[in-house]
């Protein structure tokens, strides 16, 4: 299989048709091995049954169905997991990504050897003021923290080698960032192509004015993860011991003016700076520890992994005895 086509929807019974066929007539031009795998995300028009009826008519499409709507990154996961291509293709169901593009994404992949191709809306048929210029700035904070250099983190074209898309795992609404998520993952061979946007040719968009300022809250969680989710002691034992530091201060100053300075003046209990010094270094006893477990879990982690990888390589050399 040299293509797997990955496609989420969510009420788009008008295009579904349309979009098959010309898929359809693109892989067969270039002569591909391909599937089409399209998600419903919990559509409420015909969709599924418009994506029934392509399965029944075609063995090259199949489809998985969700009960409820669990968004677009719920959807890609579940396709990724059933994708069989050693190119896996992703893009959206309205007609506006083109199906042109495919093949020279294609090419990037298993001939250029790129590990990721993001596509690029460089000319946009959408709203400036609601799509474009919320989008231009979603961009350059999303460059600006991840370090990945893209001009269109949320374009829906992306192709994907396999490997990329069996590594990473795509939760909550990460679907923006899986190019920053496999960098992580240490892809980091991720390449651009412009590709051509197309208006909108039936309904509406499912996306409003909330996907930026959700997009910017992941962006803050992510850049939050990749920076210290390898290292949590760095963050949490540094301003741990720093709440620690300021706490014992404060007590030592009560405990020098209570001996030294003023032995019978107010009880400690009775001076905010008590309370002030005893919270500090609980809270910093609190942060220290939660970095400490953080620790132990990421070391736990990487022997587990160290332990699947051994095994598997010597299940491997086993077969290779076996078979001479």
């Amino acid at each position: 299989m040299q293509l797997s086509i990955v496609i989420p929807l969510l009420n788009e019974e008008e295009s579904l048709q349309e979009l098959h066929d010309w898929i359809v007539s693109v892989m067969r031009s270039h002569h591909f091995l391909y599937e089409i795998l399209f998600v419903d995300d919990g559509s409420t028009d015909n969709s599924w049954d418009v994506v029934s009826r392509l399965s029944q008519n075609s063995p090259n499409v199949s489809g998985i169905r969700f009960l409820q709507n669990f968004g677009k990154s719920q959807a890609l996961h579940a396709g990724f997991k059933k994708a069989k291509g050693n190119v896996v293709i992703t893009m959206d169901a309205d007609l506006q990504d083109n199906p042109e593009e495919i093949p020279e994404m294609y090419q990037m992949i298993a001939q250029e050897n790129y590990q990721l191709v993001s596509g690029w809306k460089k000319k946009r048929y959408d709203s400036i003021i609601f799509k474009n210029l919320p989008s231009k700035l979603f961009n350059w904070a999303a460059r600006r923290t991840s370090g990945v250099k893209l001009h269109d983190f949320n374009c829906g074209l992306k192709a994907y080698d396999r490997v990329v898309i069996k590594t990473i795992e795509v939760s909550g609404e990460m679907h923006r960032y899986i190019p920053v998520l496999a960098k992580n993952a240490g892809f980091s061979k991720i390449g651009e192509k412009v590709v051509q946007h197309q208006s909108r040719k039936y309904g509406k968009t499912k996306f409003g004015m909330e996907r930026f300022i959700n997009g910017f809250l992941d962006l803050i969680t992510i850049w939050f993860v990749s920076k210290f989710g390898k290292r949590p002691m760095h963050l949490f034992g540094a301003l741990g011991v720093l709440m620690f530091i300021i706490g014992f201060g404060f007590a030592l100053y009560l405990g020098v003016d209570k001996l030294f300075i003023h032995p019978f003046g107010r009880l400690i209990t009775d001076r905010p700076q008590f309370y002030i010094a005893l919270i500090s270094m609980v809270i910093g006893t609190q942060l220290f520890l939660a970095g400490f477990l953080g620790e132990i879990l990421i070391r736990s982690k990487r022997e587990e992994n160290r332990y699947i990888v051994s095994e598997q390589t010597n299940n491997q050399k086993k077969e290779e005895l076996h078979s001479s």
